[in-house]
């Protein structure tokens, strides 16, 4: 079984699929076929696409992507929950989205405030009509914070990027809090994007306190990404107009590292087995 990323962003041209007006900065073009040509050779051949912010609730440059990708793709889409119709839930689910997204932690997230109490019970209620799951981008801080919600939750509910810890250890009460979560039934984690936990822009190489802490609540809820193509630190975000570069990362170090930090007993787990599990990819 191919290995499968489980969050990847393509972006269009910015001169032809625009990006929304308040965003704060823009993201330039990744196209889902450079991606392919430097992922198909790590063996990584299942891709979820997620849709990024700067695109709001407009998933079709997501949707476009996963059509290309066929029975190897898989989706989160962003929804506003008061506005979206039946008719378009349906063109998502057909399309083959299978979660949604609640971003609580880009800048552009926080500049338009909200809560998780605001937005995840009404994103939860979609997500329960269609057999999906809800993906949560949000510091440790806000996620200890809504601990109860994500306990009760009716869906699974998968947290982003290593539960964005920063300086939280696992020994402390945020961290105890964000494992005690972990090891509910309903709980994922994805192993993705280890420098927006660090002080280095171009980690690569994950905590391996946290790491190992991760793995001990809940490794068979698990998932690997790569977060390609590596969006800019938030600090760089300083406006609409500002075009920002991505992250200078190789795509086979990001893998090679990730791989290195996981026991060779679990590492087809979270690299294959439980990717297939949540987005519903074939199995042998």
């Amino acid at each position: 079984m191919t290995i499968c990323d489980s969050h990847i962003h393509v972006v269009g041209d910015p001169g032809t699929r625009p990006q929304v007006a308040d965003r704060t900065y823009t993201a330039g073009e990744a196209k889902l076929e450079t991606l392919l040509r430097v992922a198909n050779p790590q063996g990584v051949g299942r891709f979820v696409v997620v849709q990024p912010s700067f695109y709001g609730t407009d998933n079709s440059v997501t949707l476009e992507a996963i059509a290309a990708l066929g029975a190897n793709g898989r989706g989160v889409a962003v929804i506003d929950p008061a506005r979206v119709t039946p008719a378009e839930l349906a063109a998502l689910a057909a399309g083959g989205i299978t979660g949604l997204r609640i971003n609580l932690y880009s800048t552009l997230a926080e500049q338009r405030g909200g809560s998780m109490q605001e937005s995840f019970g009404a994103m939860a209620a979609v997500a329960q009509r269609y057999g999906w799951h809800v993906e949560v981008i949000a510091t440790a801080a806000k996620l200890q914070e809504a601990a109860g919600l994500f306990a009760q939750s009716p869906v699974p509910v998968v947290i982003d990027h290593y539960g964005v810890h920063g300086g939280v250890t696992p020994a402390s009460d945020t961290g105890q809090a964000l494992l005690s979560l972990l090891r509910l039934p309903h709980i994922w984690m994805k192993l993705s994007a280890p420098y927006r936990c660090s002080d280095d822009p171009l980690a690569t190489k994950p905590d391996p306190d946290w790491v190992a802490a991760i793995l001990d609540a809940g490794s068979a809820r698990c998932v690997w990404g790569s977060d390609w193509p590596h969006t800019a630190p938030h600090g760089r975000q300083t406006g609409a107009g500002v075009p920002l570069p991505y992250r200078s990362l190789d795509y086979a170090t990001v893998l090679d590292d990730a791989r290195s930090a996981l026991p060779a007993s679990l590492a087809d787990g979270i690299l294959r087995h439980n990717p297939a599990r949540l987005y519903g990819f074939a199995t042998p």
